[in-house]
């Protein structure tokens, strides 16, 4: 229940943060504090980060002169997520398979029998193409 507060509290805080942060460019700041890209909200048991830029708010507290600042549960799940997604690319790339094979590890390249058939098919396009035009041109000498 502990964890299930503390995010109905991040989401309570953000819900009056972003209009806060919204009207903060109309009206000179009263009990918010603004540093370049980020605003300030007091918030029971320290405040609310919310950057500018990307929206992001992070719950923050202040410890003997510094701040430890946490991102929000939706924003950790995708920086987590976006972490595991580096990692396997990672793995994938030192364990060699670089970026010319696929998922599967398979050549990306197509086989002989592949190769063989699309020439074929681009041969015979080819072929009738040209026939075409010299009807073309033989029908205009006429």
């Amino acid at each position: 229940m502990r964890g299930a507060g503390r995010t109905l509290l991040l989401l309570v805080a953000t819900a009056l943060a972003v209009p806060a942060a919204l009207a903060q460019a109309t009206t000179p700041p009263t009990a918010e504090a603004t540093l370049e890209g980020f605003s300030m909200t007091p918030a029971n048991g320290g405040f609310l980060r919310l950057d500018k830029q990307t929206g992001a708010v992070s719950f923050c507290t202040v410890e003997g002169g510094q701040a430890d600042c946490r991102a929000g549960p939706d924003e950790r799940a995708a920086l987590e997520k976006e972490v595991a997604e580096l990692n396997r690319e990672n793995a994938e790339l030192k364990a060699g398979r670089g970026p010319s094979q696929n998922q599967s590890g398979a050549s990306a390249l197509p086989k002989e029998e592949e190769f063989e058939r699309a020439m074929s098919f681009a041969e015979r396009f080819i072929r009738r193409m040209v026939r075409v035009l010299k009807e073309e041109s033989a029908g205009d000498r006429i």
